[in-house]
């Protein structure tokens, strides 16, 4: 079986990329690296059945050559992170809609089953909680930058939904909720490995806004495993699936956790959003997957908590800053 990755470099993509050599799969792997980084990937690097395409996924020639080549693509490159949202919209508008555009046209051509990556950030401002995927979503006026994001994602979901509709291709929806663990990077605002890196080096940890803001954080290796087994599954596409987790806790808490379980010494200091982001920025209190369709499908279960996916997290970010010598 051969495997497209777009998006290949980044957090999600190098544990996806990861998981299917271990199952014996020929991966392909597209990154402009904007914000994946090839570390993500050096173990994988002079691995027989995986090469590494750096460009761009809007460049329709090579997508052309790359999916024509693969029996499934799945496509994860997009701009993220509230930071990188926030100071770039244009580009985040852009590559998200375009990238998808591509993909979905180039794929349909060849035939090829396709995973679109979207975001709990399209359920907007909803406060019907848990949020469950056939909710009516509730999105903030468009002066705040950060709901272009949620909106270029609700686009892509229409477009994927819609050429599986139109056309008959399979198109899988995942709306990941807050997937963390080893490799992310706190630059573009990611909240546990920003706090971990605080905590380690005895700094402030920077809580945005009042902290009582809350969030489930879903393991990286759960979520990946979750969306192969969709797209082995025949019943799968044409419709979206929330992945995640539901233990709960807030922004405020986890500070405390992160706090706690590195012995830091490090003290919680609240700013503004305004003051965080240099801008007026709109949030949401509450993030809540509902799992029962995933579920239902493949049986989906998160296995791994909160704790552990600390404990995996700080002693990825303590042994990086042993080796940097900070």
């Amino acid at each position: 079986m051969k495997v497209l990755i777009t998006g290949g470099a980044g957090f999600i993509g190098s544990h996806l990329t990861e998981r299917l050599l271990a199952r014996g799969y020929e991966i392909t792997a597209l990154d402009d690296l904007s914000t994946g980084s090839l570390r993500n990937l050096a173990a994988y690097m002079d691995h027989p059945k995986f090469r590494f395409v750096q460009d761009d996924v809007r460049n329709s020639q090579t997508m052309h050559v790359l999916v024509e080549q693969c029996d499934m693509v799945y496509h994860l490159a997009a701009a993220v992170g509230v930071q990188l949202i926030v100071d770039e919209p244009v580009r985040t508008i852009e590559t998200n809609i375009h990238g998808s555009e591509v993909v979905l046209a180039i794929a349909n051509k060849f035939r090829k089953p396709v995973l679109i990556a979207s975001t709990s950030e399209v359920y907007g401002k909803s406060e019907k909680v848990p949020f469950k995927e056939d909710d009516d979503t509730v999105f903030g006026t468009t002066r705040y930058s950060r709901w272009s994001y949620a909106c270029s994602k609700a686009i892509d979901e229409f477009l994927g939904l819609a050429y599986h509709q139109q056309y008959g291709l399979p198109v899988v929806v995942a709306r990941f909720f807050n997937t963390v663990g080893p490799r992310q990077t706190g630059r573009y605002g990611m909240v546990i490995p920003r706090f971990v890196e605080a905590a380690l080096r005895n700094e402030p940890l920077m809580i945005y806004g009042t902290g009582k803001q809350s969030r489930c954080f879903g393991y990286v290796g759960d979520v990946v495993d979750a969306i192969i087994e969709l797209m082995q599954n025949k019943e799968a596409p044409g419709r979206v699936y929330n992945i995640g987790s539901t233990e709960e806790i807030s922004i405020d808490a986890l500070a405390d956790k992160v706090i706690e379980m590195t012995g830091s010494r490090s003290k919680k200091q609240y700013l503004s959003y305004e003051a965080a982001y240099g801008r007026p920025f709109d949030d949401m209190m509450r993030r809540i997957p509902c799992l029962d369709r995933i579920r239902s499908i493949i049986g989906y279960e998160p296995k791994t908590n909160l704790a552990e996916i600390l404990r995996q997290v700080i002693s990825e970010k303590r042994e990086a800053m042993a080796r940097e010598g900070k």
